[in-house]
């Protein structure tokens, strides 16, 4: 345990780069934090951090520590949790990703239903793209992941489910000038407005390239609360699953454009989680929910064009 107290410290240090600051977050005096550091140097036989007047800088040893200390925590925090949840779901933490558009319904649905069963677990959830998700589960920060999975079905590090399709649409204000147009439209009449979404899959975004004159995205963000409130304050265009934007269009606030010659490629969601890697009831727990909210959730039928 000392050595994982004395790890705990060293990540500190080097999230914080000062010791000052590190010592505060981890409740230590500078001093104390400062022997723990060099006793964790003394007992790996190297120096890891530079001590200069601003704070510290990693030494090549403290990096490659560093990435080594955050997964040893990890997988302490794992086993702590999976140990504690055994016998019942009263304590402990569940470490999940999402992302951007699973993370805007089916996610938090299943979330909720676990929060109603196990209110003594704490959920952490992180939402980013696939790639970087795809990371932290084999770091060991997350137990699981909802994502698009298009990339990640030939990864033999990884179990992945894949869950139900929804076409993709794309989508405006309603009075976006556009929609005046009665017809469904051409490519070359998107040109003029920019087109925002997600990080994309290769795959669709080689689909895209022709909507923005060569470029699939004028505007990239992760966040897709952020991306539908562009959408519905201005004249920029995104595409999405259908599933993430049905509610919406169903009470006006967010309008469909038809395409006449492009159908934009269907959702790929799936849940990832590490190959050969048990999961903790919590997340065993979760799993279930997810696949349940993904079977029976309602969503509002596609209007024909």
């Amino acid at each position: 345990m000392n050595d994982l107290r004395q790890l705990r410290h060293f990540v500190a240090l080097a999230d914080h780069g000062h010791f000052a600051r590190a010592a505060e977050a981890v409740h230590l005096s500078q001093p104390a934090l400062s022997r723990s550091i060099q006793a964790l140097e003394s007992g790996l036989g190297c120096t890891l951090v530079d001590r200069h007047s601003r704070g510290i800088s990693l030494t090549a040893h403290g990096q490659l520590v560093l990435e080594h200390a955050r997964r040893l925590l990890a997988g302490s925090q794992a086993l702590s949790n999976a140990v504690s949840q055994l016998g019942n779901l009263a304590s402990g933490e569940l470490r999940l990703g999402s992302g951007p558009y699973p993370a805007a319904r089916l996610v938090p649905q299943a979330i909720g239903q676990f929060a109603q069963r196990y209110p003594q677990v704490r959920v952490d959830l992180q939402i980013d793209n696939w790639q970087q998700l795809r990371t932290r589960l084999l770091n060991d920060q997350l137990e699981l992941f909802v994502a698009d999975i298009r990339e990640l079905h030939e990864d033999p590090q990884l179990r992945v489910e894949a869950l139900r399709r929804h076409p993709g649409v794309l989508f405006c204000r309603p009075q976006h000038p556009l929609r005046q147009h009665a017809r469904p439209l051409q490519s070359g009449e998107l040109q003029a407005y920019a087109l925002a979404g997600t990080q994309l899959p290769q795959t669709v975004a080689d689909a895209l390239q022709h909507l923005g004159g060569g470029q699939a995205l004028s505007i990239q963000c992760d966040n897709f609360m952020v991306l539908k409130e562009l959408v519905s304050s201005s004249d920029v265009l995104s595409m999405a699953p259908w599933d993430v934007i049905a509610h919406d269009v169903q009470a006006g606030r967010l309008a469909l454009l038809q395409l006449s010659e492009l159908p934009l490629a269907s959702s790929a969601y799936g849940i990832v989680s590490r190959a050969g890697h048990s999961l903790s009831p919590a997340a065993e727990q979760l799993l279930q929910l997810l696949r349940e909210q993904d079977r029976d959730s309602e969503i509002p039928d596609l209007p024909s064009p």
